[in-house]
């Protein structure tokens, strides 16, 4: 199991990928797998075997190319077909260097595989299978080698969940971008009338700079602001919240927040783009909004939504043993084929 450079696995705070990695080890460990982890730095917490690559970890230079190429040179040096049967690779750059290893690879897409992103995973190495984690990711690109879609999941038998709905402030929980609506999230609720808490990761330049000339200019004393929380804030501010926003802005292919909100009990009111529409159940975990007009009603409405709906729907649908089942049948295909036997035509869950 390959993880960039970035961040400890898992993290102590913001980490959507480093989150769902250490939930996918866990449970192939689980299942009597022998997986070892080639990371960064000197602690994680997980079952696997760990192996680093470099002392520190390198998200100081998050953004920086040559981190994640060194990593992935080391790791190449490392593994051998002796030792692994299959390379599960979760990085940028992986695919494009995963021809040089005499293990094959499976590659889970993180981002949105359109743009700059997609033309590096058009030259994917033919012996690697992509794996995307939603369907609505998949049709974004539908000619890239897909070897088949999984979604995320994380642990989430020991979270603390609500028994009754809260009539608590509306919670946005995402790091500072234009992607992420914050801006349209303050209208939205300004409009409903409800107090809303922006828990924002702000610690890069560009969420720094996008901070200050959009969002702090919006701020009033109906906002309160919460900047960098760790898991431990996180899950308070959950567990107090009416509902989560997601007034996304893009399309974005998958959202991990989304479940992390639904497993304590948290419902989702959200805009119906990207894998919005796979991830939350309408009317039972959350409720969706065709515009931003539609918003301020969903807001006030979410309070009648069922914590153990939400909770029973992240349990049924998005558990860490459905997802290591998905990942074992692809690596069962990958370790005994070609690329050429690897596609998969695009399926859509039954919901």
């Amino acid at each position: 199991m390959v993880v960039p450079p970035w961040l400890s696995v898992p993290p102590p705070g913001y980490g959507g990928l480093e989150q769902v990695v250490a939930g996918l080890v866990d449970a192939l460990v689980g299942h009597g797998h022998a997986v070892t982890v080639f990371g960064a730095g000197r602690d994680h917490g997980t079952a696997a075997h760990f192996v680093s690559t470099v002392s520190d970890l390198q998200y100081d230079r998050l953004g920086e190319s040559l981190p994640e190429l060194a990593h992935l040179a080391r790791v190449n040096q490392l593994v051998t077909a002796a030792d692994f049967d299959v390379i599960h690779d979760h990085t940028t750059i992986g695919p494009l260097v995963a021809g040089r290893r005499a293990v094959p690879t499976v590659a889970t897409v993180h981002g949105n595989p359109v743009g700059e992103y997609g033309t590096v995973l058009s030259d994917t190495d033919h012996g690697v299978g992509l794996v995307a984690i939603s369907h609505t990711q998949r049709r974004a690109n539908p000619g890239l080698p897909w070897a088949g879609t999984v979604h995320n999941a994380m642990p989430t038998a020991d979270f603390p969940h609500k028994r009754v709905p809260s009539r608590g402030p509306v919670l946005w929980l995402a790091r500072f971008s234009p992607d992420k609506g914050p801006d349209v999230a303050i209208r939205a609720c300004r409009a409903a009338g409800l107090p809303l808490i922006l828990a924002g990761k702000c610690n890069e330049p560009a969420e720094r700079r996008y901070f200050q000339q959009v969002v702090e200019p919006l701020l009033d004393e109906d906002v309160t602001l919460v900047l960098n929380a760790d898991r431990e804030a996180t899950f308070r501010l959950l567990l107090e919240a009416r509902c989560l926003i997601m007034p996304i802005q893009w399309e974005e292919p998958f959202g991990m927040v989304m479940l992390e909100a639904m497993a304590t009990g948290t419902p989702v009111v959200a805009l119906r783009r990207g894998a919005v529409p796979e991830l939350v159940r309408p009317g039972v975990s959350g409720l969706l909004c065709d515009s931003a007009d539609e918003l301020p009603a969903a807001l006030r409405e979410s309070v009648g939504l069922d914590p153990a709906a939400c909770v029973a729907h992240i349990a049924e649908n998005f558990s860490v043993e459905r997802m290591a089942f998905g990942y074992e049948a692809i690596y069962r295909r990958v370790a005994a084929g070609s690329a050429g036997h690897l596609r998969e035509p695009v399926r859509l869950a039954a919901r």
